[in-house]
């Protein structure tokens, strides 16, 4: 019988030390070893307990979790699950710590002592998540100033519409992917970041700020343009539609799909029924099996459709799954991705301009 991941449970209220290890009771593959009342006597219990996965509260007193998470990176490299605040502040914070190594987050209900046992589904399948992830090395420093970018360019229609799925370990390798397109990239980019509400909006705001393209939230209406990166707000579903005046991104509160709302198979779906060979899905790390479907509808409308490899995945679900079931037709690093999407772009490009000049010499 296969042993149970060991946890190690860090966090200053006395009270989420007794609720998460009651949570994680409930699985059988979970034992968790011990708890601990602050960062530093969290690093000696790693000492003395050698825990496979850490959860870790951020907002405590003496070390706080940034910094006890610095010296989990430093010291150990455990996979860390942080236990978040759902507040602007903690949004914040949170995805500082994903920047520097966490693995994934969960964030805590408004009323904790009451709807904690909500999110016992999720805090479970991430720690096993977390207990199979891989470190994966990508040229992204969150504290330090972005490279100067080319100044981001006006509208323009988009040569194909790039959607992409991505989870666990997302955050830092949609920074890394974004950070190396040029502002004058051709697709127009939607996508499904697993991730809570009130977390994308920070989040798009700190990608905008660090890359060349231009990223934000997404709303209902906003115009797939060339150059723009637009991400699904968490709690709605986000789907494209082509319209007379340009073609637009529409949010939905539908009923979760996979589990999920947002749900990639929802996005790929919608650009595989509207934008057939003109679309490219990509799947990137993630948990479970979201998008693996939609990845199989971009491919069966004409679109390309590429899965992120094993090797540079934080955990290597969604891809594999469409992967094994034959929807990814190409199977590309997390480090050759911005490449293989600027050239894909660049060629439909050129072939959208050959073909306006034939049919131009052809009417003459």
């Amino acid at each position: 019988m296969k042993k149970p991941i060991r946890v190690l449970v860090i966090d200053d209220s006395a009270l989420m030390r007794k609720l998460i290890p009651q949570i994680l009771e409930r699985a059988d593959s979970i034992e968790v070893v011990g708890t601990a009342i602050d960062g530093q006597f969290g690093l000696r219990k790693i000492e003395e307990l050698a825990p496979q996965v850490v959860t870790l509260d951020l907002e405590m007193p003496g070390l706080n979790g940034i910094d006890t998470l610095k010296q989990i990176m430093r010291r150990w490299q455990l996979p860390v699950v942080v236990v978040s605040s759902h507040s602007t502040a903690g949004a914040s914070i949170t995805l500082k710590a994903l920047a520097l190594g966490a693995v994934d987050f969960v964030a805590k209900p408004h009323d904790v002592s009451a709807r904690m046992p909500e999110i016992a589904d999720e805090l479970i399948s991430k720690i096993r998540a977390a207990a199979q992830s891989r470190r994966v090395s990508v040229q992204y420093l969150p504290d330090a100033d972005p490279p100067p970018a080319p100044d981001k360019q006006g509208p323009a229609a988009p040569t194909q519409i790039v959607a992409i799925g991505v989870s666990t370990g997302g955050p830092n390798a949609l920074q890394y992917v974004f950070s190396q397109l040029p502002a004058e990239f051709s697709g127009s980019i939607v996508v499904v970041q697993h991730m809570p509400e009130g977390f994308t909006e920070l989040f798009s705001r700190r990608l905008d700020e660090t890359c060349p393209l231009r990223v934000k939230e997404a709303q209902s209406g906003d115009l797939l343009l060339a150059g723009r990166v637009l991400i699904c707000p968490g709690n709605r579903h986000m789907k494209v539609k082509r319209m007379p005046l340009g073609n637009v991104a529409v949010l939905a509160e539908d009923a979760p799909v996979n589990g999920h709302r947002p749900s990639v198979d929802v996005l790929f779906r919608s650009v595989a029924e509207e934008f057939g060979p003109q679309s490219i899905g990509v799947l990137m790390t993630g948990m479970g099996e979201d998008g693996a479907s939609g990845l199989g509808m971009i491919r069966a409308a004409g679109g390309l459709t590429i899965a992120q490899d094993r090797e540079t995945c934080v955990v290597y679900g969604m891809p594999r799954a469409a992967v094994e079931r034959g929807h990814a037709m190409r199977v590309v690093s997390l480090h050759d991705l911005p490449a293989t999407l600027q050239a894909q772009c660049a060629l439909e490009r050129t072939r959208d301009t050959e073909g306006r000049r034939s049919t131009s010499a052809g009417s003459n």
